[in-house]
């Protein structure tokens, strides 16, 4: 009986295959870690067939978990770290290694890019602000140092892609990425005008066909049935990019409520649901993504912050390394149970904190390589207390500055992450955004959202509101009402957050400069 689906979320720092049932029940997970690499000059990278060794390990230690696994697997489905460039020759192998969404070398020209008036047509197409994340950026750049690589690449895929690719033979995307970077949103289809800003027309020929996978699979191939150890001919479905997945894992979807949902992970992720292509409101300062769903005609407008929990482990770490000095060895358990204690034993609002600390920079609501993070109204008078809050505190301010500039605040918004779990945090942005929060309990929200889309395609749903209704709201709690009083500290204080980001600019230039 084909009774399992298996979602496949090949991420940042950690790879996982997840079963579930039909009704979307998770059955049981398997992971390894991800690796790879950072250079002096900004890169970040990683190797294609290691990627591909990795996740063919977790289905098979899946199998190890859940009896009979590989005759009763309706589909597979595939999401992965979005953005990126992950060049194949015509053979199929690898050129190089990947670049990741964090390689930073496109972030200088792409400053120049974005200066330039003729990019606003380029946002007004694809409903995206250019980013050094992003595929079309970092292919311009290879183009501009490295054409030699472009010369050997027969196909420029992002990580499910490639995935996809080693499961099936097929070398596809889907219509999230290839529009958001390539294409105009409105018609899910690439477009030439884009091409053409970027610099890559001549290069058209490294895009992909994409691929829908509510409507179209592709079979397991023999090779990948035998590293995989599942059965030949299973279906395969590429699914949307992770943030995508993640999103309508965690209750983006919902054409019947005034929501948001927000993700805070490795970054902060922030969406509104579009429910038609007039709904999509572009800013004027052209940043932020628009991004289609697995749902016809409907869309996510996206702002994500580079760095989210990279913040808290900052903050963790530098508690650790005080007290080890001390000669205490709090574990990180310890120091996660002490963070609640030390937010709610400060002042609210006592001091801003900029998040911006992914040697990155940052790209949500604003594109700026140099951004870098700081922390303003320090006094004699403060402690670190008052440095746990703030951070807390500016990470709920950085999702405000996202929301604010895709229209009305949400009445509600529905977080998931790690950084979920804590109650402090829950509160702080409830309150900042004036929003009611709600947590999802949904474990694996990337793979389970790619796992809808095979759920639907195989026609277990008759529609994605039909399967989240059963996948998603049974697992949503029902949150609380923000704080009023504290909701009007925070009205207070947010202009000053952002007056003072944008008074920083300058600032971060000239130390970039001289670091340079």
């Amino acid at each position: 009986m084909k009774d399992l689906l298996i979602g496949i979320d090949a991420g940042t720092s950690v790879i996982k295959s997840v079963a579930f049932d039909l009704a979307g029940k998770q059955i049981a997970v398997a992971s390894v870690p991800n690796d790879f690499s950072t250079l002096e000059n900004g890169g970040a990278e990683q190797d294609l067939a290691q990627t591909w060794r990795d996740t063919a390990r977790t289905v098979r230690e899946l199998a190890a978990k859940v009896p009979d696994l590989a005759s009763r697997t309706a589909a597979i489905a595939i999401t992965g770290q979005g953005d990126g460039t992950w060049l194949i020759d015509g053979d199929g192998e690898p050129v190089g290694r990947a670049f990741l969404w964090l390689d930073a070398r496109a972030g200088h020209l792409v400053e120049k890019m974005r200066a330039d008036p003729a990019d606003r047509r380029r946002f007004e197409l694809t409903g995206t602000g250019l980013n050094a994340c992003q595929q079309g950026a970092q292919l311009a750049w290879m183009k501009a140092n490295c054409p030699e690589i472009l010369d050997r690449a027969a196909t420029a895929m992002h990580c499910k892609d490639w995935l996809y690719f080693r499961m099936t033979g097929e070398r596809a995307t889907d219509p999230s990425e290839g529009t958001f970077t390539f294409g105009d949103f409105r018609s899910r289809s690439y477009a030439d005008d884009v091409l053409e800003f970027l610099g890559l027309k001549s290069h058209s020929r490294l895009l992909p066909p994409m691929v829908e996978g509510t409507t179209e699979q592709h079979r397991l191939s023999s090779v990948a049935a035998q590293e995989t150890g599942l059965l030949e001919g299973t279906p395969v479905v590429l699914g949307y990019v992770d943030m995508m997945c993640t999103v309508l894992g965690g209750g983006l979807y919902d054409p019947n409520g005034d929501v948001g949902c927000t993700v805070i992970g490795s970054t902060g992720i922030h969406t509104r649901l579009a429910a038609t292509p007039d709904d999509v409101m572009l800013n004027a300062d052209s940043s932020g993504y628009t991004i289609a769903l697995p749902v016809p005609g409907a869309f996510a407008q996206l702002q994500s912050n580079m760095a989210a929990t990279l913040n808290i482990d900052w903050l963790l770490n530098l508690a650790r390394d005080v007290l080890e000095a001390g000669g205490a060895s709090p574990s990180r358990a310890d120091l996660l149970v002490a963070l609640d204690r030390w937010v709610e034993k400060a002042a609210p609002g006592a001091l801003i904190y900029q998040p911006y600390i992914s040697l990155a920079g940052e790209r949500g609501p604003f594109v700026d390589p140099d951004a870098r993070a700081s922390l303003i109204g320090l006094s004699v008078n403060h402690g670190f207390a008052d440095l746990a809050r703030g951070v807390l505190e500016g990470l709920a301010f950085a999702a405000r500055d996202c929301y604010a500039v895709m229209g009305p605040l949400p009445a509600e918004i529905r977080l998931s992450g790690g950084a979920a779990r804590n109650a402090s945090l829950c509160r702080i942005l409830g309150a900042a955004n004036r929003a009611r929060v709600r947590t999802s309990s949904r474990q694996e929200a990337g793979a389970a959202g790619a796992a809808m889309i095979a759920a639907v395609g195989l026609g277990v749903y008759s529609s994605m509101a039909d399967c989240c209704a059963e996948w998603v709201t049974p697992l949503l709690a029902d949150g609380e009402a923000y704080d009023e009083a504290l909701a009007r500290k925070y009205d207070a204080l947010f202009p000053a957050f952002v007056a003072a980001r944008k008074a920083l600019r300058p600032v971060w230039k000239t130390m970039a400069h001289l670091e340079s």
